[in-house]
């Protein structure tokens, strides 16, 4: 199944503010779904309230673990703009919220003649040259089987010291990504304490933002996740995506919880 398939969402006859999906299996870190994942379900039922734009800012606090099985999608639309238009959805499953984010969406940003850009892509060897990342049924997670990694080689071992993971990523079958693919790309790498030489164990993200900077152009996508501070029991883990042309596509950070 694909992803797009995987994170499809409907609304609900006679409601529009009411959307229903579906946790597929295998989209899982040791048996809760990847936050990314639910992140993406829960756009793309805003992104239809809003009329079909796309992200451009989301953030999503994570309430409880998401299971497989069918979930409901509750929308708001907090203020329609010219340019962006904000809304608020509630992921919940047939128990208990899941999952509540806020986002500003829009289309597609007209290009200006303003860049600056005081950064580079990550330096990485060729995806072949890396570490391919294959699912098990604990570690690497069954998650792992639905998109492709590929870790540099020096931050594979998890033995670096530096909380730090650079690699490549793209979706199976090298099916498409869009805005709501960049949403899973952001948090699909191992949390950057693996590399830190402390225990490796379940890492809970409290909160994830999510900034889409621009549609990817196709071909694997070159990521790298850092962490400057661990601190009263927590980490912050910053991301940055950019295309296969080196274009910046998409940022991250995200608050989460040390290890036990």
């Amino acid at each position: 199944m694909s992803f797009a398939a995987a994170s499809s969402v409907n609304p609900v006859a006679g409601d529009t503010t009411q959307y229903e999906g579906t946790i597929e299996p295998g989209w899982d870190i040791v048996g809760n779904a990847d936050g990314g994942y639910l992140l993406a379900i829960a756009a793309r039922a805003a992104s239809q309230a809003a009329g079909g734009l796309c992200p451009t800012t989301i953030t999503g606090h994570f309430l409880n673990p998401g299971r497989p099985g069918p979930v409901s999608i509750s929308v708001d639309i907090e203020r329609q703009g010219r340019r962006f238009t904000t809304v608020r959805a509630t992921l919940s499953d047939e128990k208990r919220p899941v999952l509540a984010t806020l986002g500003s969406y829009s289309g597609h940003t007209p290009p200006t003649d303003v860049e600056r850009v005081a950064a580079a892509p990550p330096e990485l060897p060729d995806p072949a040259d890396c570490i391919p990342l294959e699912p098990t049924e604990t570690f690497p997670p069954p998650f792992v089987g639905k998109v492709e990694l590929r870790l540099h080689p020096e931050d594979a071992a998890f033995t670096s010291g530096i909380p730090r993971f650079r690699g490549w990523f793209r979706l199976r079958d090298e099916e498409p990504i869009d805005c709501f693919g960049l949403l899973v790309a952001v948090d699909a790498f191992p949390p950057t304490v693996f590399n830190a030489q402390l225990p490796i164990a379940w890492t809970p993200t409290l909160e994830l933002t999510t900034h889409v900077r621009g549609r990817p152009e196709p071909g694997w996508l070159r990521c790298q996740f850092t962490t400057r501070f661990i601190s009263g029991g927590f980490l912050e883990e910053d991301g940055e995506v950019w295309d296969s042309t080196g274009r910046l596509v998409a940022q991250s950070r995200q608050l989460a919880l040390l290890p036990r």
